[in-house]
């Protein structure tokens, strides 16, 4: 009786455990410029690093085609936590573009301010950014919509 006990409680602990691994995996969608879409305000907002390792944000229509801005005011930090870097933004052809770039490196976290108008209550994103290329689903790390790394992460705690 101890035994089989035992043996739920360990299958209930690792259900419970894995959880949010298969969470992950569903949660996160490639957008249309092949960034990580964000789904914490409406419009959702697609985030793309660019090669210069600048930040891209555009907006999405309801079925994830890009849309005009409307209002939305964006910060972004990220790198070292004890020496962070913060991303200024411009408008650029309807989208919002970092002016700076973000630390070199990866597997750094970054937080993603995000206010739909001037003035209202900013609603937060945060993440890893990992710019290595997912070997399952062949997007970067930080857009992996197959889960595996966050899987891995699980099974190291």
């Amino acid at each position: 009786m101890k035994s089989t006990t035992t043996t739920i409680l360990t299958f209930a602990l690792a259900v419970i455990l894995a959880a949010p691994a298969f969470a992950h995996e569903k949660n996160i969608e490639k957008g249309p410029n092949g960034g990580r879409v964000l789904k914490a305000v409406k419009p959702h907002l697609e985030f793309l690093v660019t090669k210069d390792r600048k930040v891209e944000i555009t907006p999405l229509t309801a079925d994830h085609k890009p849309a005009k801005l409307s209002g939305q005011v964006i910060a972004v930090t990220g790198g070292d936590r004890a020496n962070p870097t913060k991303l200024e933004f411009k408008e650029e052809g309807g989208k919002l573009v970092s002016t700076n770039a973000l630390p070199a490196g990866g597997g750094f976290p970054v937080s993603v301010s995000i206010k739909t108008a001037a003035g209202s209550k900013p609603v937060y994103e945060r993440f890893n950014i990992n710019l290595d290329t997912c070997p399952e689903c062949k997007n970067p790390e930080y857009v992996c919509v197959c889960g595996h790394e966050e899987a891995a992460a699980q099974k190291r705690k």
